[in-house]
């Protein structure tokens, strides 16, 4: 069974910090890209951050580049989103998802990758 286990998020002031972690299983991991996108309330999904094990590429969006960082522990099947700096505009409920397109291409599949876990509120104060 495909899991996707997001945890870590919460509210935080701006310019504070959250680390989130997407636990996987029922795949393998290395055969996938892994990322993260979000949608916030009225708005579409935005594909956030990508990471590639078999080659380490990674991409971010333009609205989080400097700010947030993207990892990975393949002995644990999990991808981790550092989160610095953060602003309202970063509201939203963040999920993980896996895919077979490339790192680079993330932002243009966000919006129609498969949702399999519930996802994690990260809510930034003003």
């Amino acid at each position: 069974e495909v899991q996707f286990v997001e945890s870590g998020g919460g509210l935080v002031q701006a310019g504070g910090s959250l680390r989130l972690s997407c636990a996987t299983s029922g795949f393998t991991f290395d055969d996938y890209v892994i990322g993260w996108f979000r949608q916030a309330p009225g708005k579409g999904r935005e594909g956030v951050s990508c990471i590639s094990s078999s080659d380490g590429s990674t991409y971010y969006a333009d609205s989080v580049k400097g700010r947030f960082t993207i990892s990975s522990d393949n002995a644990k099947n999990t991808v981790y989103l550092q989160m610095n700096s953060l602003k309202p505009d970063d509201t939203a409920v963040y999920h993980c998802a896996a895919s077979s397109v490339p790192c680079h291409v993330w932002g243009e599949v966000a919006p129609y990758l498969e949702v399999w876990g519930q996802g994690t509120l990260v809510t930034v104060s003003s």
